[in-house]
């Protein structure tokens, strides 16, 4: 079945689904207008931790600590010398706790509606693993158990044909 729709695609040139198909938007396809709080949360959150993952912010932070460093003679290293640096990583290591989760939330989901596609596309796989993200932890046990006294039963029957086929030659 592949097959033919690899087929299909290539005959069908250059009007294919995604040739004539809209371009998405940079929204992903969100309502036109005004843009929620939650939109505008998850774009500042999406944004920061790209740059934030950069090499550029990194040596950002670097520049300021050494700045922040070569100034201690200045001020003495004072109590409030201390307290600026103290101070300013604490709010950027809290304010980051809170977009950090947002976006491994978010990436999680997309994780989850990809494999969940994968896992209904199979034609043999068992569904309700589509949405074992919503199942409880007991659930969750009870099922990762199940799974893996299946591999095991399974690793056993591998084991047992390569010894009959190892005995048969």
């Amino acid at each position: 079945m592949a097959h033919k729709q690899k087929a299909s695609a290539k005959s069908a040139g250059p009007k294919s689904a995604n040739a004539t198909s809209k371009p998405k938007s940079k929204s992903n396809d969100r309502k036109d207008g005004p843009k929620t709080w939650s939109q505008r949360f998850s774009d500042l959150a999406c944004a920061t931790a790209r740059y934030a993952g950069h090499p550029l912010a990194f040596l950002t932070a670097t520049s300021l600590v050494i700045v922040w460093a070569i100034t201690g003679p200045l001020f003495g290293f004072s109590d409030t010398w201390q307290l600026v640096i103290n101070t300013s990583t604490t709010i950027v290591t809290f304010l980051m706790v809170f977009l950090i989760q947002h976006t491994q939330n978010r990436d999680t989901m997309a994780i989850q509606l990809k494999l969940s596609e994968l896992i209904i596309a199979v034609q043999d796989a068992e569904n309700k693993l589509a949405t074992a993200e919503d199942l409880s932890e007991d659930e969750l046990e009870r099922l990762h158990e199940q799974y893996r006294t299946r591999a095991e039963a399974t690793l056993d029957h591998l084991n047992q044909r390569r010894e009959h086929l190892k005995r048969a030659s």
